[in-house]
């Protein structure tokens, strides 16, 4: 395989803050036959994966999957990864792809993910590094942002300001629920460059966000250039401190992860997730994960909420790729782990009686307000 500059494989960097929308925005890519020959790189938060038995690829779609978040843990440099994809390419082990996206955690800071495929970044630290600078070059940085909750995660979590000031292209979620505003009037002040799309008009082409190009910082605002020169200068572990012993945790917001091989009661597992996204005060963030119902362990109830936002539960025809064991991630920062680990490990096949829910909820938080 040639790896000049002239045939060098794009790759495209697709992130947003957690429960945005990526996931999605990532199917309705797939979902385009012309993209069919596109490899995925998804990095997830915590040791428990979830995110990549949400994506609906094809059979013969090389994936790679890494645990801990890809801007800050030892180990998760993205060229590590594409390493991986360019010698399945090379030795016939992965089919031939044409593209590459990589689908970052939701807590991910851009900048230096960007400053490890960019000429003049990160420097190469082996013969793999100049290897992979030879063979890809980053084209794009998408990033989905759910207008709904936008306002409160750029108050709280400066990633999403920087994801927002890397972007080449900004996709506007749940516009279908909250109208956009003047949201992208605010985004284009983030960086003046923005092209912003709305990701339920009918005339949105997801495909037009992969055009092959290279990345450039020019034009993306104030600061953006300094950034990424003060991350080459100290390629630090962010947040992690680039140790592998606490995957499940970025600064002050931790992963929560939980599994069990039992199927559960629909009823008792809607009570549980009601109770933690109606807790007060307990910073939650995220939930994602599958689990086994009772009535149907064959078919997986598909959990999703966003802060407090719980969304109705789902059902998968199957279990992908095989592996019939419930997982849910819990995400957030002021989470009481004990206690929910306690709860989710007792989850009975029946549901619990409504007062002996408000009696727990009593005396964990005392009598509501209003």
């Amino acid at each position: 395989m040639k790896t000049g500059k002239t045939d060098q494989i794009p790759v495209f960097l697709l992130t947003g803050f957690l429960g945005a929308g990526k996931t999605t925005l990532l199917n309705r890519m797939l979902e385009n036959p012309d993209l069919h020959d596109t490899a995925l790189i998804i990095n997830e938060f915590g040791l428990v994966p979830v995110d990549h038995d949400l994506v609906r690829e094809g059979q013969e779609q090389p994936v790679v999957t890494t645990t801990g978040c890809i801007c800050c843990t030892v180990g998760s440099d993205p060229r590590s990864s594409l390493d991986q994809l360019l010698h399945g390419r090379r030795d016939g082990s992965l089919p031939q792809f044409s593209r590459v996206i990589v689908e970052t955690t939701g807590l991910a800071d851009p900048a230096p993910i960007i400053n490890s495929l960019i000429p003049g970044g990160m420097s190469a630290l082996s013969l793999r590094d100049h290897a992979v600078a030879r063979a890809f070059r980053l084209s794009g940085v998408i990033t989905v942002v759910d207008v709904e909750g936008i306002g409160a995660v750029l108050d709280s979590h400066p990633e999403s300001l920087r994801q927002i000031a890397f972007a080449d292209h900004v996709v506007l979620s749940r516009t279908d629920v909250a109208p956009a505003g003047d949201w992208p009037e605010k985004l284009r002040a983030i960086n003046p460059g923005l092209r912003i799309h709305v990701g339920a008009d009918p005339a949105f082409q997801s495909a037009a966000l992969l055009r092959p190009g290279s990345y450039s910082a020019f034009g993306k605002g104030e600061g953006i250039e300094a950034w990424l020169a003060a991350e080459a200068k100290h390629d630090s572990g962010h947040g992690h401190g680039g140790h592998f012993h606490d995957l499940n945790r970025h600064g002050n917001v931790v992963a929560i992860p939980l599994t069990r091989d039992d199927p559960v009661n629909e009823r008792a597992l809607r009570q549980f997730l009601v109770r933690l996204t109606s807790t007060p005060g307990n910073g939650l963030l995220r939930i994602k994960g599958l689990v086994a119902l009772q009535d149907d362990p064959s078919s997986p109830a598909l959990v999703h909420a966003v802060q407090h936002r719980l969304y109705p539960v789902t059902r998968l025809d199957a279990w992908p790729h095989g592996a019939a064991l419930s997982r849910l991630v819990i995400i957030g920062t002021n989470l009481d782990e004990g206690a929910i680990r306690a709860e989710f490990d007792a989850l009975s096949s029946k549901p619990q009686p409504f007062f002996t829910m408000a009696f727990q909820a009593f005396k964990q938080h005392g009598r509501p307000s209003g």
